[in-house]
């Protein structure tokens, strides 16, 4: 009698596990069918033009600083162009391109289906919500990340090799020049993971998202002016600790210690999940009036 009380047991419990993979494997599925959906409207739609200008806008300056340089004896030095890319990347590039760039893409996963009238597709659609925000949520990171990055990179290599040739191959490939540039691309990987949660919840929790993002913006510009506590209170603040080559932000900054890496990466991994799972809850619960919209 044990024994087939035990047996039945067995096959209760491995009904369950085969069921939980299946949903596992369902979701896995149904994840990469968005992510690639989400994809080619990210890339293929009217609303990636802007996308493309911002992410070019580096590419086309340094380009033209190349055929056109300035007097200014930083762009004739090769020792003081590490200065210069660190001041264009963390003045244009991280706080302005990036920022906007991840606004434009993530507030607009869910609040651009609602002006489109088009959300109400997904949510008639055999998809657990949950699914739908991991699968829109992994778009906007992969686009955002191919697109900066090519901007990152680019315009570093721009700024080197266009006038300095041989010893920018020398400093790349024989130097530090090889790992502050993947520093540099972590940085813009991690800056498009948090501000894409950033905005991916401003985009779910406001009709109008471009009043909240404006003030996080100024919130991030007058970083340098806040008091320590309330600098770890932006992602800007994680993403300067990460700077290879520090820039001085001036002589109003007020001066805090860099958060160190083994703190600054998982703190931001560990708040995009929460963001994640905030807006996973309320999407379940979420309703459209395109009337209102």
């Amino acid at each position: 009698m044990s024994s087939t009380i035990e047996a039945r047991e067995k096959i209760v419990t491995a009904k369950k596990t085969i069921g939980a993979n299946a949903s596992w494997s369902l979701w896995a599925r149904q994840t990469i069918a968005i992510l690639r959906l989400e994809l080619r409207k990210n890339f293929l739609t009217s609303r990636a033009l802007l996308l493309y200008v911002l992410a070019g806008l580096p590419l086309v300056m340094l380009a033209v600083l190349g055929v056109f340089p300035p007097p200014s004896s930083e762009f004739q030095n090769f020792g003081e162009l590490s200065i210069v890319y660190a001041a264009i990347y963390g003045g244009l590039i991280l706080r302005t391109l990036v920022f906007f760039g991840c606004a434009w893409v993530f507030m607009n996963l869910f609040r651009g289906e609602v002006v489109d009238r088009s959300l109400h597709y997904y949510f008639l659609a055999p998809v657990r919500r949950e699914v739908l925000v991991v699968g829109k949520y992994l778009s906007g990171l992969l686009t955002t990340i191919l697109l900066f990055s090519v901007s990152t990179l680019g315009s570093l290599i721009l700024l080197y090799f266009w006038r300095f040739p041989s010893q920018s191959a020398q400093y790349f490939f024989s130097g530090p020049g090889l790992g502050q540039a993947l520093t540099y691309f972590g940085i813009t990987l991690l800056a498009c993971v948090g501000y894409g949660a950033v905005f991916l919840i401003i985009g779910l929790f406001f009709r109008n998202p471009i009043i909240p993002a404006l003030l996080i913006y100024g919130w991030e510009w007058i970083n340098f002016l806040l008091p320590p506590l309330l600098k770890k209170l932006s992602v800007i603040h994680y993403l300067h600790s990460l700077a290879p080559v520090p820039v001085s932000e001036g002589p109003f900054a007020v001066l805090a210690e860099p958060t160190p890496a083994w703190i600054s990466v998982p703190s931001l991994f560990v708040f995009t999940l929460l963001v994640l799972a905030l807006a996973s809850l309320h999407i379940r619960r979420m309703e459209i009036s395109y009337a209102i919209d």
